[in-house]
């Protein structure tokens, strides 16, 4: 049996990155406790993705109990606009692309607990999933244009020109900022 090389898992893949400055200066205030109780929860870009799956498939499962496909879309919109405030600014890129996918499974997820143990299951969860996608359109699309709407506010256009940079091989724009950037 061949045995894997362990591997560094310290750094992304594909990008580059600078050790910390120990003379870094701080522009905002410490919390009480002198940590960052003051800047609040951050969540990375799959944490704001599993939030909005989870919370979409709670409230999928509250709105069947209660015959409103209402709540599944009101708590997939409020999910959206949570993650996209809560996600650190590098991480908003993955999180705008991520909602109708995240509340596609929350909401399989739900049809197939829901028809579990019915006569024809396949059948009715694709009945169930046609109906429930089509009754929650209007908040998925609310939901993630919300999403974008604020990730463009918090920093999204730098993310993708870093994005861009970063695979047409170009130095980041914003490492040098001695340097100002030439026009071509």
């Amino acid at each position: 049996m061949a045995t894997r090389k362990p591997q560094r898992m310290d750094a992304a893949p594909f990008s580059v990155q600078s050790a910390p400055s120990r003379t870094t200066l701080r522009t905002e205030p410490e919390g009480p406790a002198g940590g960052g109780a003051a800047r609040g929860v951050r969540l990375t870009g799959r944490g704001g993705i599993l939030l909005i799956t989870a919370v979409s498939l709670v409230c999928a499962l509250i709105g069947h109990l209660a015959g409103s496909p209402l709540v599944g879309g009101i708590g997939f919109t409020a999910a959206c606009v949570a993650a996209a405030l809560l996600v650190r600014p590098t991480d908003l890129l993955s999180l705008t692309v991520s909602p109708p996918l995240a509340y596609f499974v929350a909401a399989l997820l739900a049809e197939v607990a829901v028809t579990l143990g019915q006569e024809g299951f396949s059948r009715a969860v694709a009945i169930g999933m046609a109906t429930r996608l089509a009754d929650v359109a209007p908040s998925l699309f609310l939901g993630t244009a919300l999403v974008l709407v604020i990730a463009v506010f918090r920093g999204l256009p730098g993310n993708i020109r870093d994005f861009s940079d970063e695979v047409n091989g170009r130095s980041p724009r914003s490492a040098t900022p001695d340097k100002p950037h030439r026009k071509q």
